[in-house]
């Protein structure tokens, strides 16, 4: 059997009432200038010729004569596009022709028993309607800036299509298996509401930074951990280790290492906080290491190696169990890191329980992330980002 080479998307509708948009990709230059191949004169416009009647004899107004013009002699009746919008809106037909020839829309035939026609400018063409087989879409490769390392992974713009086609703004988009959150940034992106459900904390890690990045939004996760006895019952679960060092991640907004992947040689890193450090948008780290289980002082000097390894700025050991004093010794002997753009010092190691992180509040003491004035200005003024964040309020 040859390997399958392509997935299928189906429609699914509790009823026949459904949101449907079609959505259509730009004209071909070469079909723009065989179809319009007319212009208009005095404005230069580009236009072709479109029907104003249908086939069959009808009575009425849209069977009848205007301005010595018969229809009904070629079997036909008058016809108007949709698309002439208020033009004809709530117009009979022959008032509505009427309207159409003082807009300047009706081309006449040189032949005096000829039928007008429609002038369609080339800015109206809608375009040309995708196909069922996605051609137009490129998948994601290996160096595709979008890439996370999913092996379900589908590119942003091919979920923008599916949720604009099958949605209205303003509606909510439920994503039951969320996995990176390529939907919900589609969804927040064409201006829907969303409601993401995963079970793992990578997934839920990866879909926080995702959005932050793209629109600087912090979103409530529901049915995670709150209290110390959670947390613990979180790591002694099926695959309790990783997941909890992925939720534990998620508390302090690091970035988890390692994709998909179980832990490995991961060289004592699982998850990396990025900030600022020079005046030109340099950027520094604090890489952090998670512990669910027994911990000890060499941990600790295991940690201080990786990061003069690394070269990073910061290290931050996070453990479920409460460190000893020996631990908190070998933190206090790496030093500080003083920051050169606000100049205060940053405990180089620092040790931080999850007791600490659910009952107190406290986070890491960690430089400020700077970012651009633009990239301030857009998240500030970004209302969708607003409204989504109201339905977790």
């Amino acid at each position: 059997m040859d390997s399958p080479v392509h997935d299928t998307v189906l429609l699914y509708s509790k009823t026949d009432h459904f949101t449907w948009n079609p959505v259509y990709g730009p004209l071909p230059q070469e079909t723009a200038d065989a179809w319009y191949n007319n212009v208009e004169a005095g404005t230069g416009r580009r236009f072709n010729r479109a029907d104003l009647t249908a086939a069959g004899v009808r009575t009425g107004s849209s069977g009848s004569s205007w301005r010595g013009r018969n229809p009904t002699d070629k079997g036909r009746h008058w016809a108007i596009p949709g698309f002439v919008g208020d033009i004809v809106k709530g117009k009979d037909t022959l008032d509505a022709l009427d309207a159409l020839d003082a807009a300047g829309r009706i081309f006449w035939p040189k032949d005096p028993a000829g039928i007008p026609m429609l002038k369609r400018y080339l800015e109206e063409a809608r375009g040309v309607p995708p196909l069922d087989v996605v051609t137009d879409i490129s998948p994601l490769n290996n160096v595709a800036a979008e890439r996370l390392g999913y092996p379900t992974q589908k590119p942003v713009e091919l979920l923008d299509r599916f949720i604009t086609c099958s949605s209205n703004p303003g509606d909510v988009i439920l994503d039951p298996f969320c996995g990176c959150g390529t939907a919900l940034i589609a969804a927040q992106k064409t201006g829907r509401r969303w409601i993401g459900i995963d079970i793992t904390y990578l997934s839920i890690a990866v879909m926080k930074a995702r959005l932050k990045d793209s629109f600087g939004i912090e979103v409530a996760v529901i049915g995670q951990p709150t209290e110390v006895e959670g947390a613990r019952q979180l790591a002694q679960g099926d695959d309790g280790r990783y997941q909890f060092q992925w939720w534990a991640l998620n508390l302090i907004d690091a970035r988890p290492l390692g994709g998909t992947e179980k832990k490995g040689a991961d060289r004592g890193i699982d998850g990396r906080v990025t900030f600022t450090i020079g005046p030109k948008g340099e950027m520094g780290q604090a890489l952090v290491s998670v512990k669910s289980g027994k911990v000890n002082s060499s941990m600790v000097r295991d940690l201080k190696g990786t990061i003069e390894r690394e070269k990073a700025e910061i290290g931050v050991f996070i453990t479920l169990e409460e460190p000893s004093s020996e631990m908190k010794l070998e933190a206090t002997t790496a030093g500080v890191y003083t920051s050169p753009i606000d100049g205060r010092d940053y405990p180089r190691i620092q040790i931080v329980t999850i007791r600490e992180l659910l009952e107190e509040g406290r986070k890491p003491m960690l430089p400020l992330l700077i970012l651009s004035p633009y990239q301030q200005a857009e998240r500030i003024t970004d209302k969708k980002a607003a409204e989504q964040q109201g339905m977790f309020g």
